[in-house]
This record gives structure tokens, sequence and C-alpha cells, in this order.
């Protein structure tokens, strides 16, 4: 039979047909090049598709080509061709690609379709019977939704998942490389069932309705461990559910991935290796201090240091590291918690974040009694992060004894490498950024991605870093004890220091071709410009 699918040959890159009859002779297709043609999806009932793992392709006459992953689906895809009444003929295919391309095409339909009628699925309010909401919360359509987009999110790299109820219908949204995208509208009928469903899994109060509840999800997806942070509030219209995704199978960066520039990586390494002192990871929340923290303690772990975290929540755990999880319900908080850790012995120290006066102060004697400690602040840069201690009550001299060094952080999205081509910027949008368009450096290179589907049209997939970084010398720990302002510290840093600011990493990267200039103006601060 001739396909129009670009199949070749069987090969030794193909999963193991398991049993049965020698897959010899089987036309083969890759699913990452050839894309399935919608008229033949629209062929498959989507249940069906999911059941029996069987991927319609393309449509060859009248008949349908469908990708199986052995030999043990070609019942299935017999049977498919009685569905459907049309001839089929079957092609092998990687199993993991068959599955991604059926739940990201027919996930939406399904949860569409899925209950048939709007009595399936009971009206919840505040009356109703804890055993109906069990029951409902246990249907079938239900779980498999949540089943389905669970893993639309871990497949789409996404690190939230929003399921938020409004008058007359559900938004399901994922946050992707920093940006919310809708993704489907399930049925309003199966909104209460489905937040059920989640309490159920993050064993909650399945009966509160009136409450804020927090609790967590440990499911496995594709065979890689997923931890799941839930948060439900209450709003006008029903309630609404958020969850993190912390996804364990993810690996951790190190050093050299994280996208500093060569010189501010090699400064880093300097002030990481001190022995003792606090070091600040500063930025807005999800801008990668934790992971730049990880990567900083595998940068300095060896098998003569101890080396102890507490956190909130323990978002991944390392190999030769001791992880403590804050749970303030039973009062081991970030204060309480750390004055534990300093009678374990320790060489390093990482507190999640100093959110108060009290575990300020026991961060600054831990780094003034020999320890090196690792934490997070919120401010907008690196030289907020003394007037940001000094507005929590610590002692200005404390401070300045203490703190060695602050990296501030933003995470801009990169250009998409499957869609980018080469533009000549306008003069407005480098003036923007600072970059003066009758000066352009030589070997510049300025990019933007057209949008496809690897990117799901943005232009941009994946994300990488920008640092600042700023050393504490004597005259910053003078400012400091002279309460100075952020600003005289910084300009001081930019002018002795030679310090760029998180504006300058932007247009280096621009230059570089790696992001945008709207990109950077999303991200940076508005007031350096």
């Amino acid at each position: 039979m001739s396909l129009n699918l670009s199949l070749r040959p069987s090969d030794d890159n193909l999963p193991d047909p398991m049993s049965g009859p020698d897959a010899d002779g089987m036309e083969t297709v890759d699913l990452s090049l050839v894309k399935p043609e919608v008229a033949a999806l629209e062929l498959a009932p989507g249940e069906y598709a999911l059941k029996h793992q069987v991927l319609p392709l393309a449509i060859e006459g009248e008949t349908l080509v469908v990708a199986v992953g052995s030999l043990l689906g070609l019942r299935a895809v017999d049977d498919l061709g009685i569905l459907v009444r049309r001839p089929t003929y079957a092609v092998l295919a990687d199993p993991a690609l068959i599955k991604e391309k059926i739940e990201e095409f027919f996930l939406e339909r399904i949860l569409s379709q899925l209950p048939g009628d709007d009595s399936a699925i009971a009206e919840v309010d505040d009356s109703t019977d804890l055993a109906d909401l069990t029951k409902m919360a246990g249907e079938t359509a239900v779980v498999q939704m949540a089943n389905l987009i669970f893993a639309q999110a871990v497949r789409d790299g996404a690190s939230d998942i929003h399921i938020e109820p409004y008058e007359r219908d559900v938004k399901v949204r994922y946050r992707i490389d920093g940006m919310l995208q809708d993704m489907m509208r399930p049925p309003k009928r199966m909104h209460a069932a489905l937040i059920s469903r989640l309490k159920i899994l993050g064993e909650l109060n399945i009966a509160e309705r009136r409450l804020p509840q927090d609790g967590r999800i440990k499911i496995t997806i594709a065979g890689r461990s997923v931890d799941i942070r839930l948060s439900i509030v209450p709003t006008v219209y029903g309630e609404r559910a958020v969850m993190r995704i912390l996804d364990k199978g993810t690996a951790m960066l190190g050093l050299e991935e994280l996208g500093m520039q060569p010189d501010v990586l090699e400064r880093y390494r300097k002030l990481i290796s001190i022995p003792y002192g606090i070091i600040l990871a500063t930025g807005p929340t999800g801008s990668g201090k934790s992971t730049s923290l990880y990567a900083s303690l595998q940068e300095i772990w060896s098998p003569t240091t101890n080396i102890l975290t507490i956190e909130d929540p323990v978002e991944y755990q390392v190999a030769g590291i001791s992880q403590i999880q804050v749970r303030a319900n039973i009062g081991l908080t970030f204060a309480n918690g750390l004055r534990s850790i300093v009678r374990q012995d320790p060489d390093v120290i990482m507190v999640g974040e100093i959110r108060d006066q009290e575990t300020a102060d026991i961060a600054i004697n831990a780094a003034l009694t020999g320890h090196l400690v690792f934490s997070t602040l919120h401010t907008n840069d690196s030289a907020g992060a003394t007037t940001r201690l000094l507005d929590m009550g610590v002692e200005p001299y404390l401070v300045a004894s203490s703190l060695m060094g602050v990296i501030a952080q933003r995470l801009v999205r990169k250009i998409c490498s499957n869609c980018a081509e080469e533009i000549t910027p306008t003069s407005e949008s480098l003036q923007a950024i600072g970059i003066n368009p009758d000066a352009v450096p030589e070997g510049s290179l300025f990019r933007r991605g057209r949008g496809c589907d690897k990117c799901n049209k943005s232009g941009y997939r994946g994300r990488v870093g920008l640092y600042e970084l700023l050393t504490i010398d004597e005259t910053l720990r003078r400012m400091t004890v002279e309460q100075s302002s952020s600003n005289a510290m910084r300009d001081y840093a930019i002018a002795s220091q030679g310090m760029r600011t998180l504006l300058g990493e932007g247009r280096i990267a621009v230059l570089a071709g790696r992001t945008t200039p709207e990109e950077i103006l999303r991200v940076c601060q508005r007031d350096e410009f």
C-alpha cells in the first residue's frame, strides 16, 4: 500500500512488541515527524482511542491508517474498522508518542462529551449529602477528567494548573513558561465533582465548601513521581482550585545550566566557596530562586560537609542532603526548625525563605557562628535585600557583618528553536531596553519565533535566567550600617564592582538571540528604563 506518511522500515529503536509474531515487515512511522490528520482523528471515538491506545493517522482512499504500539494492538485496530465502517491498515509507532498524541487531541473532546447529559452529575449545594459527593467524585468520567488534566499538564511542562469556575462555564488554565494559557473548558455540571475528586486525592474535607483548604497530591505519570500542592478557595460561583506541580522527575540543573554569564558564574562560585556568612537569592515568586540554591548546594556538596535544609515545601529531594519540611500546623516553622538545625552540627544551612525578623535573626546568628547560610527574599533587586532585612527589624551591624552576597534573578522565555528566524529589530524596541540602534555590537543576532506547534504558537519555548550579582565589600558594609538607600548601594556596585543589572543581563540575552526586547520589557523592572 502506498502511504504519504514518511514511513520507514522497522528498526531497533522501536519498542519491543512484547509477544506474538515477528514484527519484521510491518511498516513503522515516526510520530515525532508525522502529524496525524484531523479528519482521521475525528473518525475515532475518543474513549476507544484512549482505552486501546490506537491513533488514527490518515485516510488513504477509503482506508484508515492507524498507529499501534505493538502487535497486541492489531485486534483493537480491526475493531476500530468495524466501528468506523472502513478498512484499516496498521503501522507501528512508539507507544509513548501514541499516548501523547491521543491525549493531546482527544482530551478536550472527551471532557466536553462526558457525562452525556446534565442529569448524570447532580447539582451541588450546601445540603448535598457527603455520600453523594463521594459517589460523584468516583464516577469514571470525573476520574478520567482529573487524570487527563494532570497528564497533559506534566507533558506540556506546566508549573501550575488553575481550575476556575464562572457563572456559566469552567476554565482550566496551565501556567507554561511563566504565562497562563487557556487549555480547556470542562462542562460546568462536572465542576463540583471534579473539585471533590481533587479533595479526595489531597486528603481534604470533602464536605467543607465554605473555607479555604490546602493539601498535597502524590501521583505517578508515565513512570515519573509528581508531587502536587493543592489550594482550594471558595468563590461566588464555586470552589476554585490551583495546583503547583513539583515534578521530581525533572533533572535538577547545575550552575553552568542556569544561564549565568561566564564572569557572573566565576564570581558566584567564589562567593559560595566562603566558609560562613549569608548568601541570598531574591526575586518574585516563580523566578527560579529555589533552583539556583539547589544548584549551589550541589556545587559545594562533598563527603566532608553536613548540609541541612528547611523548606516549605521540599520541592526536590537531593541525595546527600538532609531536608526538613515546614509543618506550621504542628509548630514546625522556619524559625523553630532553624533553631533545631543549628544543633545538628551543620556546615551549610538552607532556609527556604526569610519571612520575619525571628527567622532572620536566627539565620544571621548561625552565619556569625561559622555556618554558611543560603536563603531567599522577595525583593526587586539585589541591593534591596539589605534594606528589606533592616525593614524587618534586624540590627544594621548584624546585616553588615553577616551578609556576603545577593543574587537577584528573573526568568525570561527563550525563543523557540524550532521556529526561530533572524529579524531586523525596530529602533524603538532596542531603545526601550537601552541599546543604541546606531552602535549595535558586531556579531549581534536578533531573532524571534514565528510560532509553531511545539511552542503552542507563542514563539517561545523554555526559559533562561537573568542574574544580577552583588558582592558585599567594606564600602557596602559601611553603607549598610549607615542605612543608605538601596539605589545608592546599587549605583556604587555598578560603578565600582562592574555589576550588571537585570536589564543589562537582558540586553546581552537579546544581542545573543536568546530572547526578544519585548520579553525583557515584560520581566525586568520598570524603574530601570
